[in-house]
C-alpha cells in the first residue's frame, strides 16, 4: 500500500486526448518511439520554418506529472516561437504511449526521445533538454546520460523526497520513499547551459527549490523569474516567460561560439 500511494503521488497520467497536434495549425508528425527496452512511445513533433535560423536546434520536452502531452499544446506554441523544433514525449503510461510507469522507465523514454532526434540529424550540442515540473528530473538525468546543448527547469523541484516531507509533514517521507528525481544532487553533474525558471507564486513547488537547483548548477547558467501557478498554463505572461528562454538559447550559441574558439 506504501508502495501504491507513493505511486499514485508522483505520477497522475491521463490516456485521452483533450487537443489534437493540428490545433497549432502548422505541420507537424504524430509518431510512435521506441524505448532501449521495446516500450512504444507517442509523441509529435513540430518541425521549425524552413528558414529560422534556430532549425537546427531541437528542444525535447519532458511534461510535468499529469495529462499527457495534449495538455501542452500552449508551452509548444510557445516554444516554437524561438525558432526551434519541437519534440513533445508521453511518458510510458501516458497518452497513447505502452507500458507501465517507473522512475528509470521515464528515464529511458527520455532516452530514447534523444536517440530519435539524433536519427534525424540533430547534433548532440543542438539538443536542448525542456524539463517542466517532474519533468525536470527526468531532463536533468537526460543531461547526465547523454551530451546535451543546454537544460531548462520550468517549476522544478529539488527532490520528490523534499516535496513528500513539505506536503506530508507527519509522515517519515524520507525515510520510505524509493521515488528519488534527485535534480537537486545531479545538477552538479552536469556541464552545459542551465535556465532555471520558475514563479513565487508557484504554492505546490515553492521558489526556494528553484534557488537551491540554481545554487547546485555550473556555470554558465541563468534564473529568470516568471509569475503566476505551477503550471505552463497558469503562467501570467507568457510573452515574459518566451522573453527567458530567448536569453537563454543567445546564452547557449555565445557558448557555443567560445567551445569554437
Amino acid at each position: 500500500m506504501l508502495r501504491w500511494f507513493e505511486h499514485s503521488q508522483v505520477f497522475h497520467p491521463k490516456r485521452d486526448w483533450v487537443a489534437n497536434p493540428a490545433d497549432l495549425g502548422r505541420p507537424f508528425e504524430d509518431v510512435f518511439i521506441t524505448a532501449s527496452d521495446g516500450v512504444r512511445l507517442s509523441a509529435w513533433f513540430y518541425p521549425a520554418d524552413a528558414q529560422s535560423p534556430r532549425a537546427r536546434f531541437a528542444i525535447l520536452v519532458c511534461h510535468g506529472n499529469g495529462g499527457n502531452i495534449s495538455h501542452r499544446l500552449d508551452l509548444c506554441s510557445s516554444l516554437l516561437r524561438t525558432g526551434a523544433n519541437v519534440l513533445l514525449l508521453d511518458y510510458r503510461g501516458y497518452g497513447r504511449s505502452e507500458g507501465k510507469l517507473t522512475e528509470e522507465g521515464t528515464y529511458l523514454d527520455a532516452q530514447g526521445a534523444y536517440e530519435w532526434l539524433r536519427q534525424r540529424g540533430f547534433s548532440a550540442e543542438n539538443i536542448i533538454a525542456f524539463g517542466e515540473s517532474l519533468g525536470g528530473g527526468i531532463a536533468c538525468e537526460l543531461a547526465v546520460r547523454e551530451p546535451l546543448g543546454g537544460l531548462i527547469l520550468q517549476s522544478t523541484f529539488t527532490n520528490i523526497a523534499d516535496i513528500g516531507a513539505e506536503i506530508f509533514p507527519w509522515l517519515p517521507v524520507r525515510w520510505l520513499n524509493t521515488i528519488k528525481y534527485d535534480t537537486w544532487k545531479k545538477l552538479p553533474r552536469i556541464h552545459v547551459p542551465v535556465l532555471v525558471t520558475h514563479s513565487r507564486d508557484d504554492t505546490l513547488i515553492h521558489f526556494r527549490h528553484a534557488e537551491k537547483n540554481y545554487a547546485a548548477a555550473n556555470e554558465p547558467k541563468m534564473f529568470w523569474e516568471t509569475s503566476g501557478g505551477h503550471n505552463y498554463s497558469e503562467i501570467s505572461d507568457y510573452n515574459r516567460c518566451l522573453e527567458g528562454i530567448e536569453r537563454f538559447f543567445r546564452l547557449i550559441e555565445k557558448n557555443a561560439g567560445k567551445m569554437r574558439a
